[in-house]
């Protein structure tokens, strides 16, 4: 067997691309090794100069495109290959949904040993620029002394600097402008995670698809930021869509963008959108989805997976502000929703109240001990819907789901791989999996959610 010490950095190897993984790199094998180049695609035939070895793995890059994949096309972005985001600018969006598909697929089968023939064809957006109804830029002082906003580089915490972007609502562009205005007019200092030093940690906007409203929030490493009423001001005065602006206090040295306290400074402190129909209030420490549209594809999936009735309990964990559980809440006897940021909860308890549900109940707390509390009180939901953060959920909430017997659970996943794992652990536990629906809520970018129907065998 060739081992990883027979290929060297900076050698250059001639190779074709055969696959994509989960983060969009594309995949060739030298010498029987496993390399991963970036901004690859499949069917690129290449030089690939080695850049990195490993144990069994190697990275690379193209230093010359021989022969361009058919999938090829040319970035329509300035800043592709250079910022964090978008991963797929320069292959066609079929070639995209096909890699997703076929992520989705391998996962299923190879981590949760599952049929492939259950995963049904990937539901692709309409619109793969200007979907995002949330951004969070780090603040960075450029060489020219200037405060700008922009987006991390691959891998690292080094800022590029950004003037737009084709993935973010275009209702962002003015206040990106009026901020980084009054930012250098008051000369205030960006946030330095290696000094620790600084004031303005991330600029952090929303905006409302269907209402138009625009949520402008500052993260700030103190207490206050001078300056505050000119700010205001200045926003109010250029922007006729402007509903609210928020301070978020992050004096913690860290990398987790937000803080646990916000301080309103013009508004209510919250935004309003539609929906599925639904009014719903979205605060800046809310889980929202960032694409509208295709979150409204997803809802209508995991609703369709549900099949619920009259006379049943819905438990939603991870519920957020209450938007996929309140979606269906018209369907069923009584909701019950579990999440453990305070303020998404009082989000929700407000759109329950705004939408005129009145048998919803919602429960602050970690998604494991309330499905424990849950079970201990004789709770017996007849489905539960499951929306987790990217690691998936634990063994112990596992359990304690399969533990309840639900006739039906919906596990929505921003992960294919946790997915897969977790799917292996409830079929271990008298679930089976009928039907998984691939759904692209973040086109261009590495990401695809999933949405899995589980019954009670």
């Amino acid at each position: 067997m060739v081992r990883i010490l027979d290929l060297r950095k900076n050698d250059i190897y001639t190779a074709e691309i055969t696959g994509i993984t989960a983060e969009g790199n594309g995949i060739c094998r030298i010498k029987n090794i496993a390399v991963f180049v970036p901004f690859a695609a499949v069917g690129d035939k290449a030089e690939i100069r080695l850049v990195k070895t490993g144990k069994n793995y190697a990275f690379g890059k193209i230093e010359r495109l021989l022969v361009p994949s058919p999938d090829r096309i040319d970035s329509d972005c300035q800043y592709f290959g250079k910022c964090g985001g978008c991963v797929f600018r320069h292959v066609s969006y079929d070639a995209e949904k096909s890699y997703k598909s076929s992520l989705v697929t391998d996962v299923v089968s190879r981590i949760g040993g599952l049929s492939e023939s259950i995963v049904k064809p990937l539901i692709g957006a309409e619109n793969t620029n200007w979907y995002r109804n949330k951004i969070q830029l780090p603040f960075v002082r450029d060489k020219d002394s200037k405060i700008r906003v922009g987006f991390f580089a691959p891998r690292s915490h080094r800022i590029i600097a950004i003037s737009s972007c084709l993935l973010q609502s275009t209702a962002f562009d003015r206040a990106v402008k009026n901020v980084l205005q009054w930012a250098n007019e008051e000369n205030i200092e960006p946030y330095n995670e290696k000094t620790q030093t600084g004031v303005l940690r991330h600029l952090y906007l929303r905006h409302a698809a269907k209402t138009d409203e625009l949520m402008v929030c500052l993260v700030i490493c103190a207490k206050k930021v001078k300056g505050e009423d000119r700010l205001v001001n200045r926003l109010h005065a250029d922007l006729p869509n402007l509903k609210t602006v928020v301070l978020n206090i992050n004096t913690a040295h860290t990398n987790v963008i937000t803080g646990d306290t916000c301080r309103t400074l013009y508004g209510d402190g919250f935004i309003t959108d539609e929906l599925c129909g639904m009014n719903f209030r979205i605060s800046p420490l809310s889980f929202y989805q960032v694409n509208h549209d295709q979150a409204e594809c997803l809802y209508k999936k995991a609703r369709d997976y549900a099949a619920l009735k009259p006379h049943e309990t819905l438990v939603d964990l991870y519920c957020g502000t209450g938007t996929i559980g309140l979606t269906m809440a018209s369907d069923i006897k009584h909701l019950i929703g579990v999440e453990i940021v305070e303020q998404a909860v009082e989000n929700a308890i407000q759109n329950a109240k705004a939408n005129g549900i009145k048998n919803a109940d919602f429960i602050c707390a970690d998604a494991s001990k309330a499905a424990q509390s849950l079970k201990e009180h004789g709770i017996k939901p007849d489905c539960i819907i499951i929306d987790p953060p990217r690691k998936g959920c634990s063994p112990n909430l596992v359990q304690t789901m399969a533990h309840m017997k639900p006739s039906r659970i919906v596990y929505v996943s921003c992960e294919p791989s946790t997915l897969a794992r977790d799917l292996k652990l409830f079929s271990s536990l008298g679930y089976t999996v009928c039907e998984i629906t691939p759904i692209d809520l973040f086109p261009r970018t590495g990401h695809v959610e999933t949405v899995a129907l589980m019954s009670r065998k």
